[in-house]
């Protein structure tokens, strides 16, 4: 009988420690793996990044330039359900991958912003945006675009092989998981 108090004891600290370790994944900490070239040459394929999910539990943006995480699947409403399904415990479990719909890009437009892409560079409100973070010119159509109430804009540092705003719209804030801090 002794024993099985003791077995039962494990059982319940990992349980808990499982249930401390999802609600961290979902609404604090995250890491995520860059994959793909559209963030180089700040961040390369493979790379792994860790991201504070605060702004996405609390619904705030994170400041212009920040490196942040998105969710591309624009067109869909996101649930509790895919917070919890993306973390990494979860997916660990299951054996499940992400399905590559969480982009990692950089913030440019926040709600209320014009952004215009003329001569091969980008404008913010009228205002040329000096972004020595860019891998080289970018060879992009001119387009002029005003980000919507509760939506951001990013785009990719590299920015002539990114899936970014400018081809999947604009991003909803509940689809911005969090900004990169490591």
């Amino acid at each position: 009988m002794k024993w099985l108090k003791e077995i039962w004891g494990w059982v319940g600290s990992f349980a808990i420690a499982f249930v401390f370790a999802v609600l961290i994944g979902i609404f604090v900490f995250q890491p995520y793996k860059v994959d793909g070239h559209s963030m180089d040459p700040t961040l390369h394929d493979r790379e792994r990044v860790y991201v504070s999910k605060l702004p996405h539990t609390f619904s705030y943006v994170p400041n212009y330039g920040d490196i942040v995480i998105i969710d591309s699947r624009v067109d869909r409403d996101r649930t509790f359900k895919d917070d919890f399904m993306g973390n990494p415990l979860f997916l660990l479990i299951t054996g499940k991958t992400d399905d590559q719909v969480f982009y990692v890009k950089r913030l440019i437009g926040k709600p209320g912003d014009t952004i215009e892409i003329k001569s091969h560079q980008v404008y913010r409100n009228g205002q040329l945006l000096d972004e020595p973070y860019i891998k080289e010119a970018m060879n992009a159509p001119d387009g002029k675009w005003t980000v919507p109430a509760k939506h951001i804009f990013v785009m990719g540092d590299n920015r002539n092989n990114s899936r970014d705003s400018r081809e999947i719209g604009f991003i909803p804030l509940d689809h911005l998981m969090g900004k990169k801090i490591l």
